[in-house]
């Protein structure tokens, strides 16, 4: 039985984000599970790249980022009772995995996009997450 859903959201694509959302909210209500969502925000991948941006860059935009999501879930979402809303930093399948622990996720729903060049060179965070998750992943296509 699903007890708790982890929802993965790109907040730098949200048009399309909203139909998964919309998705794992609609599991959640049919199962009686509690809901997370999760996005993450890049890290700057090399220390010496941070050491450009002013002290307290990153902070801000986690704080920004956690706002947002929560503005856009409660848009989302009006009436559902109760969201958790989870802002983590780094790479994003590596980070969702983590969040599927932390949460203790028992089906994570993730978007698969249109993949670019890049994609097809490193794989997806979808087939990323789907291949190394400890629970079932559902893949909705945007």
């Amino acid at each position: 039985m699903t007890k708790h859903i982890l929802c993965a959201v790109d907040m730098a694509h949200l048009d399309t984000e909203t139909h998964l959302l919309a998705e794992a909210a609609k599991l959640a209500k049919f199962y009686g599970a509690s809901l997370s969502v999760v996005t993450v925000v890049p890290d700057y991948g090399m220390s010496i790249v941070g050491s450009y941006f002013k002290e307290g860059t990153m902070k801000s935009a986690v704080s920004a980022a956690n706002d947002q999501l929560h503005a856009w879930v409660k848009q989302q979402l009006p009436d559902f009772p109760k969201v958790q809303h989870i802002v983590e930093v780094g790479t994003a399948y590596e980070m969702i995995l983590e969040a599927i622990k932390v949460s203790q996720a028992d089906l994570v729903v993730v978007g698969a996009h249109k993949p670019d060049l890049i994609d097809r060179l490193q794989g997806p965070n979808s087939a990323r997450v789907a291949r190394k998750a400890p629970c079932s992943v559902l893949i909705v296509r945007s």
